[in-house]
């Protein structure tokens, strides 16, 4: 009786198999579930990523340069904004817009003049005034004639 005590008292060894499986069960359903999202399979077109941006690039764009600005800011000490850019046309509005490009350089002199110094030294701040500028541009122009504004210069001094 004294024998079944000792053999009652000692714990049995479990195996680390079932923890070793499990383990490389869950690392290969996590690599599975990465490569199906990644890959766009599950909830994207099914195409990879570079054949995507091959397909958005459409041939139908056009860009349409607006003139240099140079903007007086302050009446304290004289500093100066220099901002151009472009914007990003469908090809059937080209001429239309061109024609309207004094009205957005109205309006967007307009906008900056009124925009605090402070806010522009803000490097968040552009983003921001981006969207400002942009959605001021397409009241001018028409809806669905400007895509986008794409700033290509904007120096503070």
């Amino acid at each position: 009786m004294a024998q079944m005590d000792t053999a009652l008292d000692a714990p049995a060894k479990k195996s680390p198999l079932p923890l070793i499986i499990g383990a490389v069960l869950m690392l290969l359903f996590g690599a599975g579930t990465f490569y199906t999202l990644y890959s766009g399979l599950l909830f994207g077109s099914g195409k990879p990523k570079e054949k995507v941006a091959e397909s958005a690039a459409h041939p139908g764009i056009t860009y349409v340069a607006l003139d240099p600005l140079i903007i007086s800011l302050g009446s304290k000490a004289p500093r100066h904004l220099r901002f151009s850019a472009q914007l990003e046309v469908p090809q059937a509005y080209q001429q239309e817009v061109e024609s309207l490009k004094p009205r957005v350089a109205d309006v967007l002199n307009s906008y900056l003049r009124a925009v605090d110094v402070g806010e522009l030294e803000n490097s968040n701040a552009l983003i921001r005034m981006r969207a400002q500028m942009l959605r001021r541009i397409q009241v001018v122009t028409g809806e669905g004639r400007v895509r986008d504004l794409l700033i290509i210069e904007f120096v503070l001094n």
